[in-house]
């Protein structure tokens, strides 16, 4: 006789509760709204497992985005979040955005998994440093710092609470970019964000003023993935999804050229 085989519930999964007439709004998409949350926000709450006696352990902690979306922290080995990561790498780490009215009425995402050290002789360490240190600069006063190390968390799953009656749970692959087929992407990174912010600055403030309506300022290309692109103004940052994927420098450049065009018609 065949074994059935068992599913393994996934970290955060919502308990089977919503009454059978309860239905998520036709206009909510969980997906867009997580990644936003992901790769638009600062700073977050990270959950730690107690060394000592495995009570949850809430702190904040600047974040930033892996080049996939994958979350990064910044941390000192005398913290004590560092150390209960170093005995037990399961975590969370809480992303809310921010706004007039009940807290609870704007969107939220806790994203779960566990975080991986990454050593300065890490192939990626130089990506994972660049990327953190575009999204907070001033950390770059105690980076270098022999008790400050980075982490990775590797998400397994996510849940997002929308507001009323949106919320969802997410698998990895649902908030993740795949990046299998974004090498190039990858790789020409550093030098599209030089380019654009070097070349290009009235373009990218066009992008953020004409196109997503945010205030004027000299704003700042911090980070390119297949997904979007990641602008800064001092503490304020926003996200630019792409409508289509970009994996090529080709693909890149156009589409930041239509973009251009755009803003300038408006």
């Amino acid at each position: 006789m065949a074994e059935v085989e068992k599913t393994v519930a996934l970290p955060g999964v919502m308990p089977d509760r919503r009454p059978e007439t309860a239905h998520p709004p036709e206009d909510f998409n969980p997906i867009a709204v997580a990644k936003q949350l992901l790769r638009g926000t600062r700073a977050g709450a990270l959950a730690t497992l107690d060394r000592n006696t495995g009570h949850p352990f809430s702190s904040l902690v600047n974040v930033a985005t892996d080049a996939d979306g994958s979350p990064l922290i910044l941390v000192s080995r005398l913290s004590t979040h560092t150390a209960n990561i170093e005995v037990d790498p399961r975590a969370s780490v809480l992303l809310a955005s921010t706004g007039k009215g009940d807290p609870l009425a704007h969107p939220r995402l806790t994203v779960l998994g566990t975080f991986a050290n990454i050593s300065r002789a890490a192939p990626h360490a130089a990506r994972v440093r660049r990327r953190f240190l575009s999204r907070h600069p001033k950390s770059g006063l105690y980076a270098g710092f022999g008790d400050f190390t980075f982490w990775r968390l590797q998400v397994v799953s996510a849940h997002l609470n929308g507001g009323f009656a949106r919320a969802a749970d997410l698998k990895a692959a649902d908030v993740i970019t795949n990046l299998e087929d974004a090498a190039e992407i990858v790789e020409i990174e550093e030098s599209a964000v030089e380019h654009m912010n070097a070349d290009h600055p009235d373009a990218v403030r066009l992008y953020a003023t004409k196109l997503f309506g945010e205030a004027d300022g000299a704003w700042e290309v911090t980070g390119v993935d297949p997904d979007g692109l990641d602008l800064a103004l001092g503490d304020r940052i926003m996200r630019m999804p792409f409508v289509e994927r970009v994996t090529t420098g080709l693909v890149l450049r156009k589409t930041l050229a239509e973009w251009g065009a755009r803003a300038r018609a408006q």
